[in-house]
């Protein structure tokens, strides 16, 4: 489980490195992440610390698929972390 946990720090600090990064290309007018790539890190497990990020540095905020989907998506892994922490038990 510790490596479960090790893994979503991890996957959690990238996804905030990226996202301000992100925001600072839009700003300078340089190379930008691709939507999917951001979407692709909060599937993969930092949709919480992405989210927080956007909110914090208001990038993304008016995109309907960031600011609806990232919860969706946190809410959805939450479900089935649970579902499979009460199967495992």
């Amino acid at each position: 489980m510790k490596y479960f946990y090790l893994y979503l720090f991890m996957i959690n600090l990238i996804a905030i490195i990226v996202t301000v990064h992100d925001k600072n290309a839009a700003e300078r007018g340089s190379w930008r992440v691709k939507e999917r790539t951001l979407m692709l890190i909060s599937v993969l497990g930092g949709s919480p610390l992405m989210y927080l990020t956007m909110l914090t540095i208001h990038h993304k905020t008016r995109k309907p698929l960031f600011m609806v989907g990232i919860p969706l998506i946190f809410t959805a892994q939450v479900a089935a972390f649970l579902l499979v922490r009460h199967l495992w038990l």
